[in-house]
């Protein structure tokens, strides 16, 4: 559970950055939270052979957020849901550490095979990262983008298909 408690300090320094200095009790009551606690007890309830509760969990996840997140999904410190409605993301899912994510991502499998995130990236409302691809450290993905090949390092991700942005 120490990785919830880097999710919401996480997201109380996106709100400073953001110019919003707010405490950690408007934190806790922020859109999205919920869909974290709810995914870090599911996964702790996985770990520790809790399947029914991590079921559970899973559809709480659902009713109350519209927030899907497979069991076996997993996911570093300062893992972020910004706005869960309409988040699908696939148990296969590896992601590392400060990932944020916005509304309507779906983080999904193809042909058996899913995506892994590294560290430090941002995915807009509406975006698509699907099958194989990894995505690399400190990359942003624009709002409706569409990830079907690997990103490297630093970059923008924008369009469908997405593409590296270069200014």
């Amino acid at each position: 559970m120490k990785n919830l408690k880097a999710d919401l300090i996480r997201k109380q320094q996106i709100f400073h950055n953001d110019g919003a200095p707010v405490s950690m009790l408007r934190v806790v009551m922020a859109d999205g939270t919920l869909a974290n606690v709810l995914y870090r007890l599911m996964r702790w309830c996985a770990v520790t052979r809790l399947s029914p509760l991590a079921y559970l969990c899973y559809q709480l996840n659902k009713f109350f957020n519209g927030c899907v997140i497979g069991v076996g999904a997993d996911f570093g410190p300062g893992f972020v849901l910004m706005h869960p409605i309409g988040v699908v993301i696939n148990s296969k899912v590896r992601g590392g550490a400060n990932i944020t994510i916005e509304s309507g991502v779906v983080i999904g499998d193809e042909k058996g095979r899913s995506p892994v995130l590294e560290n430090d990236i941002f995915i807009g409302a509406g975006a698509k990262v699907i099958g194989a691809v990894n995505i690399g450290e400190h990359v942003k993905i624009g709002a409706n983008a569409v990830v079907t090949k690997s990103a490297p390092a630093a970059v923008t991700m924008l369009g469908i298909p997405a593409k590296p942005y270069v200014r």
